[in-house]
């Protein structure tokens, strides 16, 4: 499974920015897709994740500001951030998980300062 993201760049505070992630290779083989973020000193943490039938799970700090979502047709998997704040600043890597194992994309800078 090979993952592509884009979409990260610089936006104020308050700001909205949508992240993309397409998956190739043996996509069949993915049940999870999501975003997990790392912050410069901290460790990398689950933002969002979203099932193949739908269901999300996402980390308390981005609840009602961010969405996940997901089109299994095209294999990619989106996060849409509102209300970005400059503690959102991280690099953000897209994660899909098949048959146990977890692949990871090149990550994608978000930069939320004024």
């Amino acid at each position: 499974v090979q993952l592509q993201a884009s979409g990260g760049g610089l936006v104020q505070p308050g700001g909205s920015l949508r992240l993309s992630c397409a998956a190739s290779g043996s996509i069949l083989r993915i049940n999870v897709m999501g975003w997990y973020r790392q912050a410069p000193g901290k460790q990398r943490e689950l933002v969002a994740i979203i099932s193949t039938t739908g269901s999300t799970n996402y980390a308390d700090s981005v609840k009602g500001r961010f969405t996940v979502s997901r089109d299994n047709a095209k294999s990619t998997v989106y996060l849409q951030m509102d209300g970005l704040k400059p503690e959102d600043t991280a690099v953000y890597y897209c994660n899909a998980r098949a048959l146990g194992m977890d692949y990871w994309g090149k990550g994608t800078l978000v930069t939320v300062s004024s």
